[in-house]
């Protein structure tokens, strides 16, 4: 059986606010057929996210230059929980998921040194949401506003905006690892401050390159075939690099290892003939869940 792609880049994000290299920055994991057509991996680790980008639109066009279709993951939710758009008051007549896109493209401000604006973005968005330190939370105490609280304000209620997306808490039902809430900033494990900072990058990445897609937001929640992609050369999607348990080897890093490890697990699914099914999510989602997958929330391909 033919596979869906011919390479897998995989991307662990960073939204550090300095040029940073090594432990918890940003790495990139291509694997991509060599001259005999065998997979084989690099990876690289640029200090900032401009350059990040700037690799990543040159790597991707070389490789959909020469034929090849591109699975691209990003280690951070490209959605927010159900209710959000509404919640912020943003335009109703484009889909909740690219009316928060183009917010967080026009406000989020993130230089090419890495210096960024998303504590007093993410306190902006609590004034709009609750007019208080709610939902998001984690900052340092000098980031601190009336708006942004160092820890966890309160609970979410019935009332409120939900803490955790669908996919998470399938997946901290089915005990496949241990997400993070969108909602939380900083500190250990938090994806926050990368879906604030990586969801621009990735609609200027789009901008940049021809043939991409968003799944499962361009692309439907649903098997996926040579037909379903038709002209499709790119899709990019949310990965969970922890989901898949392996170790780094002797001279691996942990972040480099994850892209690594979760790379060749695509391209194993794929050439199995599996990876497409992996695109319809689980078989126990109902019609009304797959319009806040699809709408708004986004899904982590292979949960």
């Amino acid at each position: 059986m033919a596979r869906l792609f011919d390479s897998y880049v995989m991307v662990d994000w960073s939204a550090a606010s300095k040029p940073a290299t090594g432990k918890d920055s940003i790495w990139i994991g291509a694997l991509v057929p060599d001259a005999r057509l065998r997979l084989t991996f690099r990876a690289s680790n640029p200090s900032t996210r401009a350059a990040a980008i700037v690799e990543l639109t040159e790597l991707l066009g070389k490789l959909t230059h020469r034929g090849d279709r591109v699975l691209l993951g990003f280690d951070f939710p490209l959605g927010f929980p159900r209710g959000t758009s509404a919640a912020l008051g943003l335009k109703s007549d484009v889909p909740a998921w690219q009316s928060i896109r183009d917010f967080l493209a026009k406000e989020m401000k993130d230089k090419p040194d890495n210096s960024n604006n998303r504590f007093s973005l993410a306190a902006r968005m609590n004034r709009l949401i609750s007019d208080g330190p709610f939902p998001f939370w984690g900052c340092t105490k000098r980031d601190e506003l009336t708006t942004l609280s160092v820890k966890k304000s309160r609970d979410h209620t019935s009332e409120d905006l939900p803490e955790y997306r669908l996919c998470e808490e399938y997946a901290l039902k089915a005990k496949l690892g241990r997400p993070q809430p969108i909602w939380k900033i900083a500190y250990a494990g938090a994806v926050g401050g990368q879906s604030l900072t990586g969801i621009p990058a990735l609609a200027k990445l789009s901008q940049s390159v021809e043939g991409l897609k968003l799944w499962p937001f361009d692309l439907p929640l649903a098997d996926l075939d040579e037909e379903a992609l038709g002209d499709t050369r790119i899709v990019a999607t949310e990965i969970y690099p922890s989901m898949i348990s392996a170790d780094a080897q002797s001279n691996e890093i942990k972040d480099e290892a994850q892209v690594r490890i979760i790379a060749e697990h695509f391209a194993e699914l794929d050439k199995s003939g599996r990876l497409g099914r992996c695109f319809a999510g689980p078989e126990s989602l109902s019609e009304d869940e797959k319009l806040v997958i699809s709408g708004e929330e986004g899904w982590i391909l292979g949960v």
